[in-house]
């Protein structure tokens, strides 16, 4: 979950440092056809840390290096297999999140880092759990926003009606587009239409599948969303049914959780909006309860995206005192 880093940004732009360019930019061959792209910005010499974007698909943004001290900070972010600048686009093949984990790991070999901070947002905060749980030893801090844990229960909010109690007209536009007797499985209904092989059905379908989301990111929202660039839509799309249907490719509901001992030592701080309608405060606060190492940062007045002011206000003071307390 969590895209369109770039539309909303400009409401929290006050909060950023200001704008950098890399100083390395690479693609690397990971195998099984996939191509990823990488990119490195701030000091060559400053703290390691990995950013993982949201989705699955959405790919990273340049306002994504803002977060982060240029002159403390080694930052690199790259887009998952299948989005952004990754190739090939909007492939499913050899695309789970274990291909992602090793994808991370690869990386971190390529660029010869021991250890590094990990900081991810929504389902980057999935991957960033996984990751770490993975690799627990190459994790020296994870930083999480918006917390989704993978589990059925949050798909079954968001794509069950639960979040259309609360948004009923915006949810009728998302489920207007199936009949009515496919919407008691909204994820397999649009899987179908979204794999169907025909271009614009897939499209069209991508970018309802991507309005719902969009619509619901902000606290600001009026429930009506801009329509993405039809194959950023469809890559999206595409990744995430196809993530979410196969349940994360976990072994078993709750994985996270039930593993949160692999990961006990590893400090963190979780960043949660109060009112995040994608990925409601119930899973952070779960996680800081099973995590007794990590700090839970409510953010009031709050939705899910990155780009919420108070949100980007509170990372952007964690990591500038991570820098420090670094030194």
């Amino acid at each position: 979950m969590d895209k369109y880093p770039d539309q909303k940004q400009k409401r929290a732009v006050q909060y950023l440092h200001p704008p950098i360019e890399p100083f390395d930019t690479r693609m690397i061959d990971v195998g099984q056809d996939h191509r990823i792209y990488v990119e490195q910005s701030g000091n060559p010499d400053g703290i390691p840390v990995v950013v993982l974007h949201g989705g699955p698909g959405g790919g990273c943004s340049p306002a994504m290096r803002r977060y982060f001290n240029a002159s403390a900070y080694r930052i690199i972010l790259f887009d998952q297999r299948g989005c952004g600048h990754s190739r090939p686009n909007a492939s499913v093949e050899n695309n789970t999140t274990w291909h992602l984990v090793a994808d991370i790991e690869t990386i971190r070999q390529q660029l010869e880092i021991e250890t590094w901070f990990v900081f991810g947002g929504s389902w980057g905060a999935t991957l960033a759990l996984l990751y770490a749980q993975t690799h627990p030893d190459r994790v020296t801090h994870l930083i999480l926003r918006g917390v989704f844990l993978m589990t059925q229960a949050e798909l079954d909010w968001f794509y069950g009606g639960g979040a259309g109690r609360f948004w009923p007209e915006t949810w009728e536009r998302f489920a207007a587009l199936v009949p009515e007797g496919e919407r008691s499985n909204m994820i397999a209904a649009y899987h179908k239409r979204l794999f169907s092989g025909d271009l614009a059905e897939e499209i069209r379908y991508a970018r309802a599948w991507s309005a719902w989301e969009n619509a619901l990111a902000s606290i600001q929202s009026s429930g009506i969303s801009g329509e993405p660039p039809g194959d950023y839509a469809r890559a999206f799309a595409r990744l995430e049914n196809h993530y979410f249907i196969n349940g994360g490719f976990l072994d078993f509901d709750g994985q996270i959780l039930a593993h949160m001992d692999r990961i006990s030592h590893i400090p963190g701080v979780i960043v949660q909006g109060r009112y995040d309608m994608i990925c409601p405060p119930a899973s952070a606060w779960n996680l800081a309860q099973r995590w007794p190492n990590s700090e839970l940062r409510m953010v009031r007045n709050a939705g899910h995206a990155l780009s919420e002011p108070g949100i980007s206000a509170e990372l952007v003071r964690i990591m500038d005192q991570l820098a420090e307390d670094s030194l």
